[in-house]
């Protein structure tokens, strides 16, 4: 197996950073842990933003010293003193080392922009020759007809093959998505053996955001929220009419700069943010480092929530202009959108398993925390399933709709009013694009879902009336849409109790058949592995065929996650050492998973450490076949599970997704009012993989 591989470009701004978060991102997937290293960065002086976003993105345990070796201007004065042997000799010493602490290394190559410019394709070349490394090619199709793209991609091919390289598969960046089928067509005549794919240029991922020009300028931030700052900048305007003529310039997403002492424009604008009648600015820049005026201030201090970033610098109007039109678009590690865009773009044109062969990346045995993810994202974007989210108002609702839509992980379905749910997604700067929007109020079915409720609810007294009263609760819509598979399953919660998401899948969807209990598991994703805890959110004491149903419901949910069930049936002792109440329940629940699943390996009762410990568990349970090796752990009781996996999750650094719902026909999962966007969307991801089984 080859462990390592090298990124290179014959020209700027090919958009390589999508490429090497695409890249890294598939092999950290298959790999778990993965070295990256930067032979030559732009300068010496600065920190490399790209190996900033590696590092973080993907938690590597390295100083960024280590990740980025020579600057460009260090490259161009040790050749021009007739040392440039050195820059070999270092780099392979810090390949070397790179080497022996991750099974696999990337190499990313320079990116032409700094002093050696002229030296970088040399010495690229010949360090992947010298570490043996294919050679992955990104080729930039930005502003290019098919046949300059053919010709780009034909001098990168012949250039790298001259210098001894060999190509492992190229990449086409940055292409006009109006040629993109032309292209392709183009370069599939091209000579050649290794696989080349074709990337769409993104307009968004070339717009830089609010936070980035505030960095960049040094700005001070007089209103809104940090979250406000993370919107991209799709044009400037400079605020010098009087404030109608001013209103007729505005442009959703435009960054307005206006000298700050014109208190009219800055009234105006937000007053425009507030009404439903003006496009939504990213941000207005204050020039001139006026400080408010005392009125203004009253006014903001008045508003309470502003969204709309006010923002002050020194400068005057044309210097402010001309600074925010030269920073630049960058991927930053704090930015979800764009890396989540870039990924999703990444992963929809490139074959990600052919390259994987290319390369010849085997996959390990060790699954890390970030492996688990990735593998929920792939498994849920191989059969794409429809997920409604009852919460649509919510700004992280909101933020992880997009994300899981630039992903391209499921099809969603938001529910709310119409309204509310584009102004809050306005103001948090959402994209709704790809993304289905229901107002229950105003549905043609709520009147049809009422009357099925109203059936299936019959025997408990409900009238046509209560029913159409209940259907206007997203809750009940959203859980009638998935009963009638109008959408394959529901994630709620965030702003709703537990009973508030759960009741009306219990009085619809119901239990599967031989399902006595609807029950939960946490997928515990520990350092190397991932575990199954049930019961941990939803029953307080189950007696013995509760339990038993929760065993059995917590195997079939392990294997529909690609985890093999080794149950333990968790006690306060082991084996046939312990009476007591509690410890018979255990025991009778353990005789009746044995009778209705014989196929399972099953243990109980038995404590943790004899079922997590493979030492501890010969010990105790001598010729078991799951002590020390238990992948699915069931608690006796909610107090026991609740305190444990909390426990597990805070001292262990273990990554606890859920709760997942299990028993149910089909897949409704409760979120925590305290859940982060991430939070959702992995329990969207989970929602839609049980909804393929």
């Amino acid at each position: 197996m080859a462990n390592r591989l090298y990124l290179a470009s014959l020209e700027p701004r090919s958009g390589r950073s999508l490429v090497t978060l695409g890249v890294m991102e598939l092999l950290t997937r298959r790999l778990g842990s993965v070295g990256y290293l930067r032979p030559v960065v732009p300068s010496s002086k600065e920190p490399d933003p790209r190996s900033e976003l590696v590092r973080r993105r993907f938690d590597l345990d390295l100083m960024p010293q280590e990740m980025a070796i020579f600057g460009s201007d260090q490259v161009a004065e040790l050749f021009g003193e007739g040392r440039g042997d050195e820059v070999f000799k270092d780099f392979l010493d810090a390949a070397q080392a790179m080497e022996e602490r991750y099974p696999f290394v990337l190499y990313d190559g320079s990116d032409y922009t700094g002093a050696a410019a002229s030296l970088e394709f040399d010495v690229n070349a010949q360090i992947a020759n010298h570490l043996g490394a294919p050679v992955l090619v990104v080729v930039n199709g930005a502003e290019r007809l098919p046949g300059e793209v053919l010709d780009a991609l034909s001098i990168a091919r012949e250039s790298l093959i001259a210098e001894g390289c060999t190509i492992a598969a190229v990449v086409v960046n940055r292409v006009d998505p109006q040629v993109v089928d032309e292209v392709r067509a183009t370069v599939a005549e091209a000579e050649g053996s290794e696989p080349v794919w074709v990337i769409p240029e993104v307009p968004m991922l070339a717009m830089p955001t609010v936070r980035e020009i505030v960095d960049e300028l040094g700005a001070d931030q007089l209103a809104g929220t940090v979250t406000d700052l993370d919107r991209e900048v799709k044009d400037i305007k400079i605020a010098a009419m009087s404030l109608p003529n001013v209103l007729d310039h505005y442009e959703e997403g435009a960054l307005l700069i206006t000298p700050g002492d014109r208190p009219d424009v800055i009234a105006g604008a937000l007053l425009a943010r507030m009404a439903t009648t003006f496009p939504n600015i990213a941000a207005l820049m204050l020039t001139g480092g006026f400080p408010l005026h005392r009125n203004i201030e009253r006014l903001l201090d008045g508003l309470g929530e502003v969204t709309l970033p006010l923002l002050s610098v020194p400068t005057d109007t044309y210097t402010t202009a001309r600074r925010v039109a030269a920073v630049p678009a960058v991927l930053r590690p704090g930015n979800a959108r764009k890396l989540e865009t870039a990924l999703g773009v990444f992963e929809e044109h490139v074959d990600t398993a052919v390259l994987a062969e290319r390369i010849e990346v085997s996959r390990t045995e060790r699954v890390t925390p970030l492996m688990f993810e990735y593998e929920l994202l792939q498994r849920a974007r191989s059969d794409r399933k429809r997920i409604v989210l009852p919460e649509g108002e919510d700004d992280r609702v909101l933020r992880a709709s997009e994300i899981l839509r630039r992903r391209n992980v499921v099809d969603l379905v938001l529910l709310g009013d119409a309204e509310q749910v584009r102004a809050r997604a306005d103001a948090v700067g959402v994209d709704l694009e790809g993304l289905e929007l229901i107002d229950p109020a105003e549905s043609d079915l709520i009147e049809e879902f009422a009357a099925e409720y109203t059936q299936i609810r019959a025997h408990k007294g409900v009238t046509m009336e209560f029913a159409l009263e209940s259907m206007l609760d997203a809750n009940y819509f959203g859980t009638m849409m998935v009963h009638r598979g109008l959408a394959d399953g529901m994630v709620s919660g965030a702003a709703h109790t537990t009973q508030a998401t759960i009741r009306p899948a219990f009085e619809i969807i119901r239990t599967k058949p031989g399902v006595s209990i609807v029950s939960s598991v946490f997928l515990m994703a520990m350092a190397d592995r991932v575990l199954v805890y049930g019961d941990c959110a939803v029953n307080p004491e189950p007696d013995a065929e509760g339990l038993a149903d929760i065993a059995i419901s917590s195997a079939v949910t392990a294997e529909a996650f690609g985890i093999e069930p080794r149950v333990a049936m968790l006690s306060y002792s082991t084996g046939e050492s312990g009476k007591g109440r509690a410890v018979e329940r255990v025991r009778e629940a353990t005789a009746l998973v044995r009778e209705r699943r014989p196929d399972l390996e099953v243990e109980g009762p038995i404590q943790y450490d004899a079922a997590v410990d493979a030492g501890v568990g010969a010990a105790k349970l001598p010729g078991s076949s799951v002590a020390g090796r238990a992948t699915v752990f069931i608690f006796p009781d909610l107090n026991t599970g609740n305190n444990t996996y909390k426990a597990v999750q805070r001292s262990a650094g273990a990554l606890a997704i859920g709760p997942v719902l299990q028993g149910l026909n089909k897949p409704v999962n409760d979120l925590s009012r305290g859940c982060t966007v991430d939070d959702i969307v992995n329990t969207v991801t989970i929602t839609a993989v049980q909804a393929q089984v």
